[in-house]
């Protein structure tokens, strides 16, 4: 593991009861990439989900975090693209990666199951599939296609222009566009096949919190394979760049009365449950003192085969519940596993630089 960050939820109370509020989410949320920043953490990402009381729009979120800190990642984990227009998502995603100088890591994925019945119809698209997987697909690569700057339409007629006369006909890209910006896109893989084809689309891989394979293997197993198996096909794709592989995992240390009090029962095991119409096997939360929790993750094979870590957090319950399970993350257990901590202006290993835009 090199690079570590956190997995924000951003769940908050949608009434009366008690609770946090969405206003309380989001500069929480702030604060905490900001506190996490100057620690040096590499990565802030918030999970996208729609019609429930959780972070659903990402861009302010990450471009409110960027415009405050230096080094820090901002992300999804992730966008689900069944909900999204691809074109005005290319224009906000390069406009945030200009805003953060190129430190933007966006999950996008077809998306897990949501609250709402084929929610995406309500946002005014419609699928075939009933989970949505061909309009995620065709969404997912027009918006590839649009961050590389591919001409998504055509200059109209000199007398139908305004402000500018350009030359009829000629190929129009989505503006703003960021350099680089596509080797910054992660795709959420629940499977081995959806992984394999990540590579082969030439995009990072953000391996999910659950795997829909399973077996008599632990969870990190089983999710090292997924990795595998990711790597193997981008080799064979060919593309010139070294690519980006993160696992998430829930991981409390425990260095007081108080911590074990909140988090000492949170340890569990491996799980295996329906998901999706489908078996999915979810991995394991780990919650210990620190010695302990290094010699437990030292043995997580999924967590050695990748090159970035997303520790999840119960933002639910505020900054400094959280702020101190990244901090003795951080000081405690990460160093061991091989944590480089972010500095400002340097950019994760396996971006391509030479493409960034500073300033």
């Amino acid at each position: 593991m090199k690079y570590f960050g956190f997995l924000s939820f951003g769940h908050y109370t949608n009434g009366p009861r008690h609770g946090i509020t969405a206003a309380q989410s989001l500069h929480q949320a702030i604060d905490l990439s900001v506190a996490a920043d100057e620690l040096g953490v590499n990565g802030a990402f918030f999970r996208v989900h729609h019609f429930a009381p959780q972070a659903a729009a990402p861009m302010p979120l990450l471009s409110a975090i960027a415009s405050r800190t230096k080094a820090i990642e901002v992300g999804t984990g992730v966008i689900d693209m069944r909900y999204e227009n691809p074109l005005y998502l290319a224009e906000e995603a390069a406009a945030l990666d200009l805003i953060a100088d190129g430190r933007t890591a966006l999950g996008v994925s077809r998306g897990s199951p949501e609250i709402a019945n084929r929610g995406w119809e309500s946002f005014g698209y419609h699928s075939k599939d009933p989970r949505g997987a061909d309009l995620a697909r065709t969404h997912y690569e027009r918006f590839l296609d649009a961050v590389s700057g591919t001409p998504m339409a055509q200059a109209a007629p000199l007398g139908e222009q305004y402000p500018t006369q350009m030359t009829p006909g000629t190929p129009l890209p989505v503006l703003p566009h960021s350099p680089g910006l596509r080797n910054r896109i992660w795709y959420g893989a629940g499977s081995n096949a959806s992984a394999i084809q990540a590579a082969r689309d030439g995009i990072n891989l953000m391996s999910s919190t659950l795997v829909f394979e399973h077996g008599d293997k632990p969870f990190g197993d089983i999710q090292a394979e997924q990795l595998r198996a990711y790597r193997q096909a981008w080799a064979e794709a060919g593309h010139a760049w070294t690519p980006r592989v993160s696992v998430s995992r829930s991981i409390f240390p425990l260095l007081s009365e108080r911590d074990r009090g909140l988090y000492g029962l949170s340890a569990s095991g491996d799980q295996v449950g329906h998901l999706d119409s489908g078996i999915a096997t979810f991995g394991r939360t780990y919650a210990a003192d620190p010695s302990t929790l290094i010699k437990q993750l030292s043995q997580d094979r999924a967590l050695a085969e990748a090159d970035t870590l997303l520790l999840t957090i119960p933002n639910q319950l505020g900054f400094e519940e959280n702020w101190s399970i990244i901090r003795n993350f951080a000081e405690y257990v990460a160093p061991a596993l091989g944590w480089e901590p972010a500095s400002p202006g340097v950019l994760p290993s396996g971006y391509d630089l030479d493409e960034v835009v500073t300033h």
